[in-house]
């Protein structure tokens, strides 16, 4: 049984892997495969600086990650270019890793835009999202990753609408307490899942 964890920017979605990953459940985490693939030397930033010229490159030969989100932000081709790129090489790899973990009673994928991409549907069980209130998503992501208010919204509005996300959840956790509350629910839901796979 694979598992497909998402939720919007700020939601704690990370937090909840976290916990998941305590409880012996192997994560594979679509936004760290995508940092590796970009690495400085990897196949996938020689791609990218074809596509979008030396300013995608940073001076220590990484992703000049700064760059490149104000740049898809800024233009629809241009991010419709990265995902391209990026999308089937992630992929590829999140099947990879899932093959490694077969003897696992069930496995996690977390992918913030599980629902807006659809390229996982054929691969997961059950979606999970992980939801709090848009407020609370603002100032959390603002506060983690020293963005300002409007970038943060930028971000929000290439997700789908949180109704939407929550609409095609199977299952929600809400994360508007504490990471005590947050871990309670984390736990019942793999009793959840460990019970339905055996």
């Amino acid at each position: 049984m694979i598992i497909g964890l998402t939720g919007g920017i700020g939601s704690g979605k990370s937090e909840a892997a976290r916990i998941f990953t305590a409880l012996g459940v192997p994560v594979v985490d679509s936004d760290a495969i995508a940092h590796e693939l970009t690495a400085a030397g990897q196949p996938a930033l020689t791609r990218l600086a074809a596509a979008f010229g030396a300013e995608v490159i940073a001076a220590d030969g990484s992703l000049n990650r700064v760059w490149l989100r104000k740049k898809v932000f800024s233009d629809r081709a241009a991010k419709q270019t990265l995902e391209g790129i990026l999308h089937p090489l992630i992929r590829a790899e999140i099947v990879a890793r899932l093959g490694a973990d077969a003897d696992a009673p069930y496995r996690i994928i977390m992918v913030p835009l599980l629902f807006e991409t659809g390229a996982y549907a054929d691969l997961i069980t059950r979606s999970l999202v992980i939801d709090c209130d848009e407020s609370l998503q603002i100032s959390r992501a603002m506060a983690r990753s020293r963005l300002t208010e409007p970038e943060v919204r930028a971000i929000m509005d290439t997700q789908c609408f949180r109704e939407q996300r929550l609409a095609l959840a199977d299952d929600v956790i809400v994360n508007d307490d504490s990471l005590e509350n947050l871990e309670t629910q984390v736990r019942a839901q793999h009793k959840k899942y460990s019970g339905l796979h055996s």
